[in-house]
């Protein structure tokens, strides 16, 4: 919405309406007849009590700048047809709902909204300020971030590699040989890939080294997760 003090357009206020039957109920209360001590601020706040079928007005405050609403109605909607019909006077009627001293009831209800409000942003500033400081207090250093960055792509390319002269291997000498080769090989290369950083090859390595001793048909297995393999390898 608009800056704190400008007001807006009542389409504006009516996009905010949960309904059509809510924009319908609050075009009827947009009016100056249901409304008395209505006003705002500068700071974003539009107030003002409208009649109901009761004794005692309906007490309706507005935070522009959220926009939040609160209401003494017992409507469940969201902004109900009072919030809409008072920001829809103040919309149209740059008379009506002007500058005034925020009344205790709806001063209330800002207080403790804008000090929920300044909270929150200051543990966001805090959470940001701790999350972008290493070593001390120091700023982290994109330079020496990208450095590390190309450092491990470099031996995940170089782990990527060997894996691939791997399967090459395995395939040029059948199938058959990893059978005779055991687990050890296998983990052995597992265990490369880990200090090459890629503990995704790594697990599939591990999968691949349990392959010969699953049982009939394990050579069909074997050549289809080496297929996966190559396939995440390459990619």
């Amino acid at each position: 919405m608009n800056a704190p003090g400008v007001r807006w357009t009542p389409e504006q206020v009516l996009s905010l309406a949960p309904d059509a039957a809510s924009q319908k109920a609050g075009n009827k209360l947009a009016t100056a007849g249901p409304w008395s001590g209505a006003g705002s601020d500068g700071d974003g706040a539009v107030w003002g009590l409208c009649k109901g079928s009761g004794k005692k007005p309906y007490q309706t405050v507005v935070d522009t700048t959220g926009p939040a609403y609160s209401c003494s109605c017992p409507s469940r909607k969201f902004p109900c047809k009072h919030a809409l019909g008072l920001l829809l006077l103040w919309a149209g009627d740059e008379h009506a709902a002007g500058h005034g001293d925020v009344p205790d009831w709806a001063g209330q209800w800002l207080d403790g909204r804008r000090q929920r409000a300044e909270k929150q942003r200051e543990t966001e500033a805090g959470a940001e300020g701790a999350g972008g400081t290493a070593g001390g207090g120091r700023a982290a250093d994109p330079a020496a971030a990208h450095r590390r960055a190309e450092r491990r792509a470099e031996r995940i390319t170089a782990g990527a590699t060997e894996l691939e002269q791997r399967l090459a291997d395995l395939l040029r000498g059948g199938l058959a040989s990893a059978d005779h080769g055991g687990y050890g090989l296998w983990e052995e290369t597992a265990a490369r890939m880990v200090d090459a950083q890629a503990p995704g090859l790594a697990a599939r390595v591990r999968e691949l080294g349990a392959i010969p001793g699953s049982g009939p048909g394990w050579h069909v297995r074997l050549l289809e997760e080496c297929a996966l393999v190559h396939l995440l390898d390459t990619a």
